[in-house]
């Protein structure tokens, strides 16, 4: 049995037909070279959404969480409702985790300042030789 062959000048991207006259499907068309762009808006508007989401979800434990407690912190005695509490320590916690990260990343970029100024010892070492 002799296989079919495309006529000449012309290509075939399609897979040959089997000798019992099955074939896997055609693959599905694609869009030639279109790809979504990243831009400055399309992440502010992700951003908003997300944020978005995420005050609706604080609003409901809000609402919820509306009984008061009491809380005593240093010599200090207040009585709020747990939503607020709660909401206040995880504040609190993302500023500690804000300023643990920001003191490190001055502290990477001040090594960095420090060894642009200073040639390291190995770079001269093998310049004199």
């Amino acid at each position: 049995m002799t296989e079919p062959t495309a006529p000449r000048g012309t290509t075939s991207t399609l897979p040959l037909p089997s000798a019992n006259g099955s074939a896997p499907p055609a693959p599905a068309p694609q869009a030639a070279g279109r790809k979504r762009m990243r831009t400055k808006i399309s992440g502010m508007r992700t951003g908003l959404i997300a944020g978005t989401a995420a005050l609706t979800v604080v609003l409901i434990f809000v609402i919820q969480n509306a009984h008061a407690v009491n809380i005593s912190f240093l010599g200090a005695h207040l009585r709020l409702s747990l939503a607020v509490a709660l909401l206040l320590a995880a504040i609190a916690g993302a500023l500690v985790m804000t300023a643990a990260g920001t003191a490190r990343i001055t502290q990477l970029r001040r090594i960095m300042r420090r060894d642009r100024r200073q040639p390291h010892p190995a770079k001269d070492r093998t310049a004199h030789r």
